[in-house]
């Protein structure tokens, strides 16, 4: 009984950490997103190929969170985007406390658009609100089509799918259609995306569409 309300106390300080969040990023007109997926799923491949597109328009900065190294940070870095990285030390997710933590020292007036990359799990990052005003979730094909079955939480708790790695669906004998269909049989609702190498070419303008429109009516 005392893990149970432990656990319950812990979940109500996060979200009132991330409610916090949320109305500072709302003071400041700051969209904030946050991607979520396995590790090797294609997250950070996937903002390398928006970012570029995405900051001609929009002042960006992306935080990474990962047990350890600062690999991603400095491959967003590249891109000519500022990233921070949040290191957990073995913890499975970020939480709002560390967000919070890292937002006090950006100037949030300075950015249109805040991402962050989530450490790479389907299990628990989903239950951690960190002030966001999207989430995407992303399931690479070679997972294996019924990685949506085996996460239904993930497919719930979500505002769009990513599918990355679709031209390597024949090779790894997955089925993107039914990859679909057992994403929409859990959330109907939940809008689906898929992104992958089109002759060579990383073609990902489906989800800087998806972005673009979210980020407007936002701003509308």
């Amino acid at each position: 009984m005392a893990e149970i309300e432990m656990g319950q106390n812990l979940k109500s300080l996060n979200d009132a950490i991330a409610q916090a969040n949320r109305s500072g990023f709302q003071k400041h007109h700051v969209f904030v997103l946050d991607i979520m997926g396995s590790p090797g799923s294609g997250k950070t491949t996937l903002l390398e190929n928006i970012l570029p597109v995405l900051t001609k328009e929009l002042r960006i900065f992306v935080i990474e969170g990962d047990l350890a190294t600062q690999n991603d940070a400095e491959r967003i870095r590249k891109t000519g985007v500022k990233a921070a990285q949040i290191n957990t030390n073995g913890a499975c997710h970020l939480d709002a406390r560390m967000i919070q933590s890292e937002i006090e020292q950006l100037d949030l007036s300075a950015i249109d658009l805040l991402i962050i990359e989530n450490v790479g799990n389907l299990v628990c990052p989903i239950s951690y609100d960190l002030g966001e005003d999207l989430r995407l979730v992303i399931l690479s094909t070679p997972e294996g089509e019924d990685k949506p079955l085996k996460y239904p939480p993930a497919m719930l708790h979500t505002d769009a799918v990513v599918i990355t790695k679709t031209d390597l669906a024949p090779y790894v004998d997955v089925n993107i259609e039914t990859m679909k269909t057992y994403i929409h049989q859990i959330n109907p609702k939940v809008q689906i995306l898929e992104v992958g190498k089109c002759n060579g070419i990383y073609a990902a303008n489906a989800v800087i569409t998806y972005l673009e429109e979210k980020i407007a009516a936002r701003k509308g």
